[in-house]
């Protein structure tokens, strides 16, 4: 494993990344509380074939299932899927094993990666930080628990508008700057 990438290293990078972005900047006004409570499960990889990580997903819903007091589930890819069509091909065989695997309405994916872009959006717009991230992360939230909390927020609608928002009202040089301070090693 490449020293810049130990477990612990990315660990504590995504940690940062969660408080410094995600809960400064309010991207997720429900991650305060898990980040708080230490209900999120840290899962580093290193898995680079797309069948291996498959498989690692698949475990870390069963995870999940055995561990109800964990909250949520970061799947961090260390050293792989760094190009983002890779990355959305995972993706895409990802939401395919939540239905085949029968967790389809039981989890929910989010996606996060270091070059995330919106579909018909420049790679330049600042919105997409919403969802860059250290490294590449595949999110498993509990649908019970994110219809519970969405339940209580007002509007909850407006959350990815204010987003992009705030991401624009900052601008992509902030950003970058603020994430690559989450870096480690």
């Amino acid at each position: 494993m490449n020293p810049s990438h130990k477990s612990s290293d990315v660990i504590q990078s995504t940690k940062l990344w969660l408080r410094d972005i995600i809960v400064a900047l309010n991207f997720c006004p429900f991650a305060k509380k898990e980040l708080e409570r230490q209900t999120i499960h840290y899962c580093v990889t290193q898995h680079s074939s797309l069948a291996d990580s498959l498989e690692l997903l698949l475990d870390q819903f069963q995870y999940l299932d055995q561990h109800t007091d964990v909250e949520t589930t970061l799947i961090i890819f260390a050293q792989s899927f760094n190009d983002f069509d890779d990355y959305l091909e995972l993706v895409e065989y990802a939401n395919g094993m939540l239905e085949q695997g029968g967790y389809n309405g039981i989890y929910q994916l989010a996606t996060f990666h270091p070059d995330y872009c919106f579909a018909g959006e420049p790679t330049s717009d600042p919105a997409n930080y919403t969802n860059r991230s250290p490294y590449p992360i595949i999110h498993i939230l509990r649908e019970q628990s994110l219809s519970r909390v969405l339940k209580q927020y007002p509007n909850p609608e407006s959350i990815p508008d204010n987003n992009i928002a705030k991401a624009r009202e900052l601008g992509a040089q902030d950003l970058a700057n603020r994430l690559e301070l989450t870096r480690l090693g």
